[in-house]
């Protein structure tokens, strides 16, 4: 059975490197995004969170999908991550959500 996560669970592990296991990606926890000043929504068991991944725009890039993601020094979590529309060309972003 799957741990429950919390943004408790990533905070400490912003700016570390998460390994993408069976895929030659890894990348940096960029940012954890929140609604500030909003609390647990009614009938959900966490406020929602969204993990935001960053990594060199490649010509190919990590497909959306369930993954165990090790983290550098830290625990391995299974996170659904897909790739998100990034502004900057040289980069490409990923994020996964918690609702």
């Amino acid at each position: 059975m799957s741990e429950f996560l919390l943004i408790d669970h990533f905070e400490p592990h912003v700016g570390k490197i998460f390994r993408f296991k069976g895929t030659r990606y890894a990348m940096p926890l960029h940012r954890i995004q929140t609604n500030p000043g909003e609390g647990v929504p009614p009938g959900m068991k966490r406020k929602p969170f969204i993990l935001i991944f960053r990594a060199p725009k490649e010509p190919e890039h990590l497909p959306e999908g369930r993954y165990e993601c090790e983290i550098e020094d830290g625990p391995t979590y299974a996170l659904y991550v897909m790739p998100i529309m990034t502004p900057d060309p040289a980069l490409q972003d990923y994020q996964a959500v918690f609702t």
